[in-house]
């Protein structure tokens, strides 16, 4: 096989220290040097000096959780580093100490048969940090909610199975004046309720009437309460930063929100995910299987084995799903809404979802390739004014009549008389 890289260094790092070997190409037969250097910011520059000293200005490491994060930090801005999906490099079990692990790697690296995974510049790296945080407490937002709601369900309180909203005005309401006050007034509780829901307020007393809640219960609903007010002022905050840290993004966000289901929020994601600079992807097929929307190729002996999407973009992935449930509910761009039911009839509504999320990210990457708005060549065989469907009307009748009478099937004067 042919050498790509004639000195390289393969890299095995730890929470604590790094075995780095550099292959040098002597000919036929490869010289190795190893070392061994702490993760602490003085042996990293270490390494990186022991680097340049050879003449070594490429190096692959594997991509063991954040551990990596430190030596790319310093090292970026002076060596080309390649960092691998560990089942790319992973040795064979049996046969492995931390000192072979980087000779394997280096060796496999020096022929390039290890793909790099993309790895986004600084700034872009930092807004992931915040957008991935964000979506952590959404999350921790939901259980909060789900917690409190199910506090006021063991205490025989079904107000949930009345109102849509717990977190409404009327349902807020009425869930601090059951936690603060010692006794049930139905007239003080009619008072607290607001618009549509007073012409439930009977309903709204039985599912009220008869509740048990001790000091401890309401002691604890309190704490729940707060810490989801705290949770939602942090949200708060954290938007007010990112709207901040996207400035620079303003035009690329503006051009993702013309694509049917997507906002800001979801926008200012997906640039956070995968930049705007899309020269790291070879086409759009690279970028799909990179955010997991590519299906697995696993065939053996002419036997198609499992062929399910991968686990990778465990965020992105999710946004896109999002989008595209937007997307495909949308009336006033029915676009991915008819694309999704065609689908949906054949393979089902999840893999039907996911073809449209699809969709969705091959857009984004053309979009950004050519600075061009949503416009999908195929959108006037959907979205079609109703105008233009009648002018394609006729040029299809006109273009019908030229065939039956180039055939001999109909005749010039025929048409006049119709």
């Amino acid at each position: 096989m042919k050498v790509v890289y004639a000195v390289c260094c393969g890299v095995d790092v730890h929470k604590t220290f790094l075995v780095a070997t550099i292959i040098t190409s002597q000919g036929i037969t490869p010289h190795y040097s190893k070392k061994r250097f702490s993760t602490f910011n003085n042996s990293i520059l270490q390494f990186k000096q022991w680097l340049i000293e050879n003449n070594c200005f490429d190096i692959c490491m594997e991509s063991t959780g954040k551990y990596y994060i430190p030596i790319l930090n310093l090292l970026e801005d002076t060596i080309h580093i390649t960092i691998a999906n560990p089942k790319w490099v992973k040795a064979v079990k049996g046969n492995k100490d931390d000192v072979k692990d980087s000779k394997w790697i280096g060796d496999i690296f020096r022929l390039g048969l290890v793909p790099g995974s993309y790895i986004p510049n600084k700034p872009i790296r930092i807004l992931r940090e915040y957008t991935r945080y964000r979506s952590k407490l959404i999350s921790c937002k939901s259980s909060e909610k789900n917690r409190f709601q199910n506090a006021f369900t063991v205490c025989n309180v079904a107000l949930d199975a009345v109102v849509s909203d717990m977190f409404g005005k009327s349902a807020s309401s009425i869930t601090d004046y059951l936690i603060s006050s010692e006794s049930f007034d139905p007239e003080h509780c009619s008072s607290l309720l607001q618009k549509s829901l007073k012409k439930k307020a009977a309903t709204v007393f039985e599912s009220i009437e008869g509740y048990q809640i001790t000091k401890e219960q309401k002691e604890r609903m309190i704490m729940v309460r707060s810490h989801l007010d705290f949770v939602q002022q942090s949200l708060v905050e954290l938007d007010e930063k990112l709207d901040k840290m996207v400035a620079p993004y303003e035009s690329a966000i503006t051009l993702l929100c013309t694509i049917p289901g997507v906002d800001r929020t979801s926008a200012i994601t997906i640039i956070s995910e995968i930049g705007t600079d899309m020269s790291q992807f070879a086409n759009s097929k690279r970028l799909c299987c990179w955010a997991g929307l590519t299906p697995g190729n696993n065939e053996s002996a002419g036997k198609k084995k499992s062929v399910r999407i991968t686990r990778a973009g465990v965020y992105l992935k999710p946004a896109l799903v999002q989008v595209a449930h937007a997307a495909v509910k949308s009336n006033r761009s029915p676009y991915y809404k008819n694309k999704y039911e065609r689908i949906c009839k054949r393979r089902g509504k999840k893999r039907a979802i996911i073809a449209i999320a699809r969709m969705i990210l091959t857009a984004i990457y053309h979009m950004f390739i050519t600075g061009e708005a949503f416009n999908p060549s195929d959108l006037y065989k959907i979205d079609a004014p109703q105008e233009m469907l009648e002018k394609q009307k006729e040029k299809a009748i006109k273009q019908a009549m030229k065939l039956l009478i180039s055939n001999g099937l109909i005749k010039p004067t025929d048409i006049s008389v119709a």
